[in-house]
């Protein structure tokens, strides 16, 4: 009980300063002080040394960008908690060198932060804004010690199905820090209203995703919130990273191209090139999924190239990588969309019977909602490409 105390204190006196080093956070460390204080681990001693004491370990990688924002904020954690009679251990474990053993303990972005309880090898995972507050706070709750009298703010409560509702009191934090997508609405909208059930689809397959954060804010009842951001008209869809506002939203208000937007923001860093985005439908792709209702609105614009298949069809499934890496080529691309209609579904069969397809895979051409023509070349990713350049040319021509 005496090791436990000790701990807290030592971890509430880092909490006292905090404040203070919240406005040096990319401050390098003191000239004078070139000590490093985490403890670093490697296959060889990790399982060994995590179970001797409680453990707070980052799974981390060099070239990430939140990692290195994090590691001055974390060194100074271990500093003020690592020592002889600490009953926590600030440890950190780079997954560029031991990527097996990063694997082993389910790290699929960067940074992964995990406490370790004393004799255990599985640790519990911190799946809270990557914040030094938020990761303290984790810390008291694992050590089992209330930390009300001292957290600053409120933390937004648990997400329903990946969705997070913010409010007055919580949205400037949670926005702090990493990537976020936000839903301004008010509930009198009509378009917000429509637009809600896409947004809690939006929200439930990306909920395993650990690189963005997805939420709304009722502008009606937090209206400092939507103030700040100077919202002209509702529902307004802000991406923030780091508490700044980086985009707003303005395409299409489907899941696909929710989803394509999320990839894509994600994707303008190198050190967000590698996210997997995990859902309930697998890993996000380029290629758009349409089907008999969302068809028409999917095509409407520019020049669309859409692959009618079933899934049982041989010849569709030797395409199917090739057509993934076509929509990898034009992603992105506002001119292009590359889309794919599952016909043995029951809400395409009519659509494909009125697209006269009478064979897997068919390939047709649209631009602007009305069919130019039907592909019958050489189905590699080349000509592909070439062919759909090629029309986009012609248009621009035009």
């Amino acid at each position: 009980m005496m090791k436990r105390s000790k701990s807290i204190v030592i971890i509430t006196k880092y909490i006292l300063v905090f404040l203070f080093l919240l406005s040096q956070v990319n401050s390098q460390q003191d000239e004078e002080d070139t000590t490093i204080y985490t403890v670093q681990y490697n296959k060889d001693n990790f399982a060994e040394e995590v179970q001797k004491n409680n453990h707070v370990v980052m799974f981390y990688a060099p070239w990430c960008g939140h990692c290195q924002r994090m590691a001055p904020q974390y060194e100074k954690l271990a500093k003020e908690t690592n020592g002889d009679k600490s009953n926590v251990i600030i440890a950190k474990v780079d997954c560029t060198i031991d990527s097996e053993l990063c694997s082993e303990h389910d790290v699929t972005g960067y940074p992964t932060f995990k406490f370790f309880k004393a004799g255990e090898t599985k640790g519990t995972k911190f799946k809270d804004a990557k914040d030094m507050p938020s990761l303290i706070a984790f810390i008291f709750e694992q050590l089992g010690t209330p930390f009300g009298d001292i957290h600053e703010t409120p933390s937004a409560p648990d997400a329903v199905n990946g969705l997070l509702e913010l409010t007055e009191d919580t949205f400037d934090k949670h926005v702090s820090s990493g990537y976020h997508f936000v839903n301004l609405y008010a509930p009198w909208c009509g378009f917000c209203r429509k637009l809600a059930p896409v947004w809690e689809e939006l929200a439930n397959s990306l909920r395993n995703s650990d690189h963005v954060s997805i939420s709304k804010v009722d502008c009606h009842q937090h209206r400092s919130v939507c103030t700040q951001f100077d919202i002209k008209g509702y529902p307004t869809l802000l991406w923030i990273e780091d508490g700044k506002k980086i985009d707003k939203y303005t395409g299409q208000r489907t899941h696909e191209e929710l989803k394509a937007y999320v990839t894509k923001m994600l994707a303008n860093d190198n050190d967000k090139v590698d996210v997997k985005i995990d859902s309930s439908d697998s890993t996000l792709h380029a290629v758009l999924s349409l089907t008999g209702d969302s068809f028409k609105h999917g095509i409407e614009t520019g020049v669309s190239f859409v692959k009618f298949f079933a899934p049982w069809c041989g010849h569709c499934k030797r395409l199917a990588p090739i057509w993934e890496d076509l929509g990898k080529k034009f992603f992105g691309n506002e001119k292009v969309n590359i889309a794919k209609v599952d016909c043995t579904l029951d809400v395409s069969k009519d659509l494909c019977n009125k697209q006269d397809v009478d064979g897997f895979p068919s390939l047709y051409l649209y631009r602007d909602g009305q069919k130019v023509s039907e592909y019958n070349g050489a189905r590699n990713l080349e000509d592909l490409y070439d062919f759909v350049l090629n029309n986009v040319q012609l248009h621009d021509e035009l």
